[in-house]
């Protein structure tokens, strides 16, 4: 139970760096940014898997990959939640209508 909780903290101190480093206005609630911190720091294993500093591709990684992940899980969950606005797409930069 323990392990579990301090994944959840440590996901969402990920999520909330991750989306001060990454610019633009994300407003996300509670959940959405501890998916975005957990999810960042399997991105960042897998990226240090790739660089071969890592055990296994789908192992955690530390803060500073983990944080790096979870501006790209930013990135990423910006892309997809222009792409399906109800009123039709926007630009991923500037976010106005396409």
């Amino acid at each position: 139970m323990l392990l579990i909780l301090s994944w959840l903290v440590f996901g969402l101190l990920v999520g909330l760096v991750a989306k001060l480093l990454h610019p633009g206005d994300d407003p996300v609630g509670f959940l959405p940014t501890l998916g975005i911190g957990v999810g960042g720091s399997f991105v960042g294993g897998f990226i240090n898997w790739l660089l071969s500093m890592g055990n296994s591709p789908f192992h955690a990684s530390g803060f500073i990959m983990s944080v790096l992940g979870g501006v790209l899980c930013c990135v990423g969950y910006r892309y997809y939640r222009l792409k399906v606005k109800s009123d039709g797409p926007r630009s991923f930069l500037s976010g106005k209508k396409l």
